[in-house]
């Protein structure tokens, strides 16, 4: 296996399959193609891929089905989908799903590339020298990427996961939304700014009560801080 990791790419279209194979492997991944949702599934499970690239119009299984399966076994690999429906409500859908990013055909696979090699690194980031991250009953253990609540482990995909170190990081501090989208996804998302209020939600929901997470009406979000 490549030392930057194993990409599962599952894509039917066979030209665009071979296409983020060729781009990828240039980038030094190790690539295993798939081309319908079952085969998908069961390489995802055996593989053990550092991210795969999901197309959402798969045969056989729907990619977001493929992605609801991952998620409810407990799997947060990241996950990019791509699809050909130019719609924002399907988009938001898939993110809701528990994928980490999410690109629209006709793409460049240079843009595909760039989003994998950004949540491949942002998922295996460990450095051992930081500090947990603690609010209220909240703890993140930075160096192995675990988020706990009272002891209690909630699982997070990497992005959910980087965009709460971000807030809670820096308690009190207002950030925008565009400045969560440089500093979090390190490019302007396709979705825009909506997707940092879907990456919110999910949090909220996964938390509850013991979200840090607080909106500023028309400014953006920040974490709360001990005296609140």
């Amino acid at each position: 296996m490549s030392e930057r990791g194993l990409i599962l790419v599952v894509e039917d279209e066979k030209p665009i399959s071979d296409l983020l194979r060729l781009y990828l492997q240039r980038e030094g991944f190790g690539v295993h193609t798939e081309f319908d949702g079952v085969s998908g599934l069961s390489a995802a499970r055996t593989k053990h891929p550092s991210a795969i690239v999901l197309d959402v119009g798969l045969p056989g299984m729907d990619g977001t089905d493929v992605c609801r399966a991952l998620r409810e076994e407990g799997n947060w690999v990241p996950i990019v989908f791509c699809t050909a429906r130019d719609d924002e409500v399907d988009r938001i859908i898939g993110l809701e799903m528990g994928a980490d990013d999410y690109v629209t055909k006709p793409f460049s696979p240079r843009e595909v590339v760039a989003r994998v090699k950004s949540l491949v690194r942002r998922a295996g980031l460990i450095n051992s020298g930081d500090e947990p991250l603690t609010n209220g009953r909240l703890t993140l253990d930075i160096t192995q990427r675990r988020a706990f609540v009272a002891g209690n482990e909630v699982a997070l995909t990497a992005t959910e996961f980087d965009l709460l170190a971000r807030l809670m990081s820096d308690p009190g501090r207002v950030l925008n939304r565009d400045q969560l989208l440089s500093e979090v996804w390190g490019y302007a998302s396709v979705v825009g700014t909506r997707t940092v209020d879907v990456h919110v939600a999910q949090l909220r929901a996964k938390l509850g009560d013991d979200s840090p997470i607080r909106t500023v009406r028309g400014v953006g979000y920040a974490a709360r801080t001990e005296s609140e």
